[in-house]
């Protein structure tokens, strides 16, 4: 039965996506079976994979509102063992349609049951909000992964966040745990960036993954190609980090794994690259 982790910060531009993305691509090559759901309206992480946002696409939304079912939902990505349930601009109107529907909080949580078996992890892209559609993903989820950016205002709205998450736990899923925190667009060079990696540190303690994610103009580029990093520049610092972060991720998780190198070629639908 997968594990379902959301990627959560309600501050925008972390690398949130980013990481969603890239780490469960890599899971992916290393023979996890990975589903993305993209439950955000901006749909970047849609993008980043790949997936076009054509006329007749099948989306969360969709799902959500009951007009496909969650299999119908479900999109095939060029990586073996990478799928993803997409997302558009229509999914703003679901924290509207949400409100007057029963449940509003587990609905999520329902849908998801049908294809857990089918997969190792469940990755949810949250909107940089704490909004129903973020509380639905957490009270979906076994854990959450927080990308930090190693800079002050990201550190300072990080109160609400855990309130957030406490107050879900209390409520509506008593299981949630943080599975980590990935500390992201790390510059060694500056000072302040390293005393709020010590910060990040000290708050979150064993939390915190060991790798960090750096500046890396190759992970900017990547996103505007529809290409993770791995088939993007595996040889980039940026593939380099979210690698080692898979590599810390299946560890933590005590799963064993298909080791690869920036060299390995990567098995798609269709043929290898």
């Amino acid at each position: 039965m997968a594990k379902i982790i959301s990627f959560t910060n309600q501050k925008g531009g972390v690398g949130k996506t980013t990481t969603c993305v890239n780490l469960s691509a890599y899971l992916a090559v290393m023979g996890q079976r990975i589903l993305i759901i993209d439950l955000d309206p901006q749909g970047n992480a849609t993008s980043g994979v790949g997936i076009e946002k054509k006329k007749g696409l099948k989306t969360i939304y969709d799902l959500i509102d009951n007009e496909c079912s969650v299999e119908e939902a479900i999109v095939k990505t060029q990586i073996e063992n990478l799928d993803l349930i997409p997302s558009t601009v229509d999914l703003a109107a679901a924290e509207i349609s949400l409100v007057s529907k029963p449940d509003r909080e587990h609905i999520l949580k329902n849908l998801l049951e049908n294809v857990r078996d089918s997969y190792d992890f469940i990755m949810i892209d949250c909107q940089p909000s704490l909004g129903l559609l973020t509380i639905n993903a957490l009270t979906a989820s076994d854990s959450v992964i927080i990308p930090m950016q190693c800079e002050f205002y990201p550190l300072d709205g990080l109160t609400q966040l855990m309130n957030t998450i406490r107050l879900v736990k209390l409520h509506l899923n008593p299981d949630l745990d943080i599975e980590g925190v990935v500390r992201t667009m790390k510059d060694n060079r500056s000072n302040l960036i390293n005393q709020v990696s010590q910060e990040i540190i000290r708050f979150f303690k064993s939390k915190v993954y060991e790798t960090y994610i750096p500046r890396n103009i190759r992970l900017a580029e990547a996103p505007s190609h529809g290409l993770p990093i791995v088939l993007y520049d595996p040889s980039s610092k940026g593939a380099e980090a979210y690698l080692s972060l898979a590599e810390e991720f299946l560890n933590r998780n005590k799963i064993k794994y298909k080791s690869i190198t920036k060299h390995t070629k990567i098995k798609l639908r269709g043929g290898d690259k």
